[in-house]
């Protein structure tokens, strides 16, 4: 790993020039804002179809491979972009996620050691037809990130078990408390925003506060990681605010006053200027910072480099200096100020 010169990049967005925006999608405390960027589907391997779990050895340590060849169909067969804190659920074994990103080259399988086990003991495996794979709750990524390189299973089960703690849970590494138990809530927000046509990526926002910046290198690439993203990673943060509105008793949204259609299209328009000026006041409230950038690994033309700020971390990979693939989150701190 080596060092880069300090970099003066903006959270909202590093630079998202290329970039169109979509019209921001709200439900509950959650704001997307849909991204559209270039479609470098030739280049890069899917997630999920691509990409494989072929084996765990141990406690902590996780084999990912990238089978694809030539004759592969398209979307199948590129270099293999391995999504930031990436976790797999797995039958009669315990469950695993990762603590960094990677390239991994058609053909090839890589060994991360440095995997982190999201069960605490046996008790908690999950049965065979749970298997999913998911991203780690928003709470939870900066302690991961800042264990990458550390070889040792047990290592987020402290922040797990306060993680736990928040929701009123049993205080213990186990992950599956919250997202398999409460998987039935997490996935609505799978059908309460719309993936769009050339969706390439996204900002996040809780309570109008920028929480995560999204990017993928291709349609195909998005399209499988939305889930895991929308539902279990920023899921889970928004989930926290919802159910302490309900313990507050904050407020609820009052249905529009419309008699008629015409009427309920005004009040549809109306809002969506409003939320769109809240989003652009959330991106002029949230700060430019001076972010310490770590280049971690190579291939070819490709660079990943981890980027350290104050408020936000995360990882992303550029080619000849633009981000075809960003995982910017906010950090413990600023995340509670969306609260």
């Amino acid at each position: 790993m080596t060092k880069d010169k300090k970099h003066q990049l903006i959270p909202r967005g590093f630079d998202l020039y290329p970039y169109e925006f979509g019209s921001p999608q709200q439900s509950g405390a959650m704001t997307v804002v849909p991204l559209f960027g270039l479609d470098q589907n030739d280049k890069f391997t899917s997630p999920l179809s691509g990409l494989k779990l072929s084996r765990v050895t141990g406690y902590g340590s996780v084999e990912l491979a990238n089978p694809a060849s030539a004759q592969t169909e398209p979307g199948k067969e590129g270099l293999a972009i391995v999504p930031l804190h990436i976790g797999y659920i797995q039958d009669q074994a315990q469950n695993h996620a990762l603590c960094r990103s990677a390239f991994i080259a058609v053909g090839q399988h890589l060994m991360f050691s440095d995997a982190c086990c999201v069960q605490q003991s046996q008790g908690g495996y999950l049965e065979e037809q749970q298997q999913w794979f998911f991203i780690l709750p928003l709470p939870l990524r900066f302690a991961a990130l800042q264990l990458r390189g550390k070889e040792s299973y047990s290592k987020l089960w402290n922040d797990i078990s306060l993680l736990n703690q928040q929701f009123g849970l049993q205080q213990r590494g186990h992950l599956e408390q919250i997202i398999t138990r409460q998987r039935a809530y997490l996935t609505q927000y799978q059908s309460r925003f719309e993936l769009l046509n050339g969706q390439t990526g996204a900002l996040f926002f809780i309570q109008d506060k920028l929480v995560g910046v999204e990017i993928a290198p291709s349609v195909a690439y998005f399209r499988e990681l939305w889930m895991p993203l929308v539902c279990f990673c920023y899921g889970v943060a928004a989930m926290y605010v919802e159910q302490m509105r309900l313990k507050d008793k904050a407020p609820q949204p009052i249905p529009f006053a419309a008699h008629t259609l015409t009427q309920l299209r005004q009040h549809l328009h109306q809002s969506r200027l409003e939320k769109q000026e809240q989003v652009r006041y959330g991106l002029a409230q949230t700060p430019v910072e001076t972010f310490n950038v770590q280049e971690e690994e190579r291939f070819c033309d490709f660079r990943l480099k981890t980027a350290l700020g104050k408020n936000f971390a995360g990882q992303f990979v550029e080619e000849s200096g633009q981000v075809v693939y960003a995982s910017l989150f906010a950090k413990p701190e600023y995340l509670s100020q969306a609260g």
